[in-house]
């Protein structure tokens, strides 16, 4: 699990911080974002593409949120109810989401071999399974590295993680690491509490010897880690942190969203965002739930979620963002459509579902066709790869791009993954 905090290699962790403790001591308290970006904000909204990525740690059982199965032995408890889109139906237990299905779309034939935790997260974010001798950098680092000139005053991080670190950058570099904040977006390590005169002193020194590391050619790590230091001196004395304070947000909307920390950090999303972050990714885990999955779905799961992200959809669409910003729903695989002895369900790859919408996607779709027991794709599958070619396309990123990775190797951007045609127009 990467983020901004792990180091390039070579670099020891406490040499780091200690360097990084230094530079946070330079940030203080903002009480407003710059007048630029004020008086920018809706020339922003306009010209910048984003996307928030609703991560469900643990693998949810969409066939009993997406794709219920009404009457069948596998089907569960629970009803499904009408949506705002013509002939969606969705659980019972989110009714609020089902108002804001119009904005969204559901691919309910996703097809995936993957069925552990770790290699099944690597793999939904990246679009590769993961191989010991190269790293692939996951959907925030490729798609922050892709839109960051499109807002070139951005002065805090293009790729940020809330509640939980993210799949890392890869052989992309540090540069496109998550910068990781909990849920009321409070940043690790901000307030050091150093004189400023005395930090200038240190800054200069660190300079002195960052440099000749890099001029003694010790690699790219010596000069990843002197940007990464540049960054942070300069993220920490930006007013844009200003975006990070969710708690500012009127009650009010607060409440709109929910009091829980997977609704701050929806909130927080739309905040940065709105700043002009490219990314952001919101954790919300749990879903491993092998044992009393309905009593747990319909009590607090499924509220939680209903609320946070029906909050961030309509929430989107009123400010007027949902065109330019891609929503996308999922985990990293689903559970078994058999129930198991306690109640609870295992994992599972076979046949899934997960949901986009926003940006270019096309809006109010349900995309093929599980069986009538769920056990089964009976329609075209989509993988892993499908997926994140069709968010680079309504991003407006060009599938034809390739990275090369550090053993040299030409990686083709989404793994060559195939568009998913009918979530577009």
């Amino acid at each position: 699990m990467s983020s901004i905090f792990d180091l390039p290699t070579g670099m020891n962790r406490r040499h780091f911080m200690s360097h990084l403790a230094g530079a946070a001591a330079m940030a203080a308290p903002a009480t407003a974002f710059t007048n630029t970006l004020l008086a920018n904000a809706t020339d922003l909204k306009k010209r910048h593409k984003a996307a928030i990525l609703l991560w469900m740690g643990g693998g949810p059982s969409t066939m009993d949120i997406w794709d219920l199965k009404p009457g069948a032995p596998t089907g569960g408890q629970f009803k499904q109810i009408s949506t705002s889109a013509d002939g969606i139906a969705i659980c019972e237990h989110m009714p609020l989401m089902a108002k804001q299905m119009h904005h969204m779309s559901i691919v309910r034939s996703m097809s995936t071999r993957e069925a552990d935790h770790t290699r099944g997260r690597y793999y939904m974010h990246t679009g590769y399974v993961p191989n010991p001798n190269v790293e692939h950098p996951g959907y925030g680092s490729v798609i922050a590295h892709e839109l960051a000139e499109q807002v070139s005053d951005l002065e805090i991080p293009p790729f940020v993680s809330v509640g939980s670190g993210s799949v890392g950058p890869g052989f992309l570099g540090m540069t496109w690491a998550p910068f990781v904040v909990d849920s009321n977006g409070n940043v690790r390590n901000l307030d050091m509490g150093i004189d400023p005169t005395r930090l200038d002193q240190r800054l200069r020194m660190l300079e002195t010897i960052e440099n000749k590391f890099i001029g003694e050619k010790r690699g790219g790590s010596a000069e990843d880690h002197k940007k990464v230091i540049d960054k942070t001196v300069k993220l920490m004395t930006s007013k844009q942190m200003e975006a990070f304070k969710v708690m500012k947000e009127p009650k009010d909307v607060q409440e709109k969203y929910g009091t829980t920390g997977f609704g701050r950090g929806c909130l927080l999303a739309r905040r940065l965002v709105e700043a002009g972050v490219p990314f952001v990714e919101v954790d919300l885990g749990g879903w491993d739930m092998h044992a009393d999955i309905f009593p747990t779905l319909a009590d607090r799961k499924l509220p939680e979620l209903d609320k946070a992200m029906g909050a961030l959809v309509s929430d989107l669409a009123d400010r007027g963002m949902l065109d330019d910003t891609a929503i996308i729903w999922m985990g990293e695989f689903s559970r078994t459509p058999n129930i198991n002895g306690g109640g609870g369900r295992d994992h599972w790859a076979r046949s899934w579902s997960m949901v986009v919408g926003g940006a270019g996607f096309k809006r109010g779709v349900v995309v093929g066709e599980t069986s009538s027991d769920g056990k089964e794709v009976v329609t075209e599958p989509y993988s892993s790869q499908d997926v994140m070619a069709s968010v680079l396309k309504s991003l407006g990123i060009s599938l034809e791009t390739t990275f090369t990775a550090k053993n040299g190797r030409p990686m083709k951007i989404a793994n060559s993954g195939k568009v998913i045609k009918e979530l577009f127009t």
